[in-house]
């Protein structure tokens, strides 16, 4: 019998170890070559006429795409309260203020009348979070934006390659978007993030950020012609550059992205067959034509189940099956419940959906005989 199925672990093979070797021998291991070629390939990649910026976490990349906008103190940002920390805590390093809202009932997706109600004078921005692959509804985001003059920031650490009506994410309309290669995510850098946009000002100003204000790239003032040891600080930058050792991994896993995704989607048709007739409420899928990444695969428990959602996850747990929440929502954590006085009723649909969700394991290393012991246990647990 299979036991101890973790709840995730990346899908790194030969060719990744071997290009990160290449890396340590090659003698340039920080941002050189191999992030510019990542980042070349990152826009071939997503396509149009795209930018890509390489950074040392999806966090970092917010961070910079903010500050990039002018978010600052008196500014509000609205965003999802079903989300991890990193979305919103990036608004508050700049001095300005999150506004949350709820969650729309079947995808789990920011609700778009939420956000909409939520619109005020300080308002500047908008966060949608592309919540476990699925993307939002950003053909009313973005019109909503333009009606109000926001900048749309788009959260898309679960959404690559996740495509909303045929045009894949990092395409869209909106000012910025923000992907991340965590160790879990749909492909991995181990640590990493690409921030994308199509603004030439936006591009300048956050490369400049990302390396202590500095105003050349690490790369060009070491390999220049030009004098090494002269530079110029224009602003108090941050430390945000991907290293050569991570761009190197990238390079190898944005090859494998098609064939990733294909072994998610298979997998989560496998989840959708053989638990449609328990007392679940399974995740929604793309309506739109568009393309669901499949980072996450969460399911609530519905009212006729015979145990509550933390029960499952130690029945589980007991019988060697990982499991995840996504997310302990912000409004229920104590320095955003206490710094804008949140309260659970105030967000019922996240409240519920929290109460009831757990993420169950999809990756792409996951065999089919591993899914399916998964599924005997939550059939043994529900049926």
């Amino acid at each position: 019998m299979i036991k101890n199925i973790p709840f995730s672990i990346p899908d790194i093979d030969e060719t990744d170890i071997l290009a990160v070797i290449d890396v340590l021998k090659s003698g340039w291991i920080t941002s050189g070559p191999k992030v510019k070629e990542f980042e070349s390939n990152f826009q071939e990649f997503i396509g149009l006429d795209v930018n890509a910026i390489a950074v040392n976490s999806a966090t970092s990349g917010l961070h910079l795409a903010l500050e990039a906008l002018n978010i600052g103190r008196g500014d509000e940002v609205i965003t999802t309260t079903l989300t991890f920390t990193a979305t919103a805590e990036v608004v508050r390093y700049l001095g300005a203020d999150v506004k949350f809202v709820d969650v729309d009932e079947k995808t789990l997706n920011i609700s778009v009348d939420s956000l909409r109600k939520a619109i005020s004078s300080k308002t500047k921005a908008i966060i949608p979070v592309h919540y476990a692959g699925l993307s939002c509804d950003m053909d009313q985001i973005l019109s909503i934006a333009e009606e109000f003059n926001l900048k749309v920031i788009e959260d898309a650490a679960h959404a690559l390659p996740t495509t909303c009506n045929g045009d894949i994410v990092g395409s869209l309309k909106s000012d910025i978007t923000v992907f991340s290669f965590y160790a879990n995510k749909t492909m991995t850098t181990g640590e990493g993030g690409m921030v994308v946009t199509r603004h030439s000002d936006l591009v300048k100003r956050m490369k400049i950020m990302r390396l202590h204000g500095i105003d050349r790239d690490a790369f060009d003032r070491f390999q220049s012609k030009k004098p090494a040891w002269y530079y110029e600080i224009i602003a108090p930058g941050f430390k945000y550059n991907m290293t050569d050792i991570a761009a190197a991994m990238g390079i190898c896993q944005l090859r494998k992205l098609p064939r990733f995704l294909e072994r998610r989607q298979y997998l989560a048709k496998r989840y959708f067959d053989a638990l449609v007739d328990l007392p679940l409420i399974l995740p929604a899928d793309d309506t739109t034509g568009g393309t669901h990444s499949w980072h996450l695969f969460v399911i609530r428990l519905q009212n006729n189940a015979p145990m509550s959602r933390d029960e499952l996850i130690q029945t589980l747990s007991d019988q060697g099956v990982g499991t995840s929440v996504h997310y302990v929502p912000l409004h229920r954590q104590p320095y955003w419940r206490d710094e804008y006085n949140l309260t659970n009723d105030m967000f019922p649909v996240t409240d519920r959906a929290y109460q009831t969700m757990l993420s169950i394991p999809l990756y792409t290393a996951m065999s089919d005989e591993q899914q399916d012991r998964v599924i005997q246990v939550l059939r043994e647990a529900l049926a």
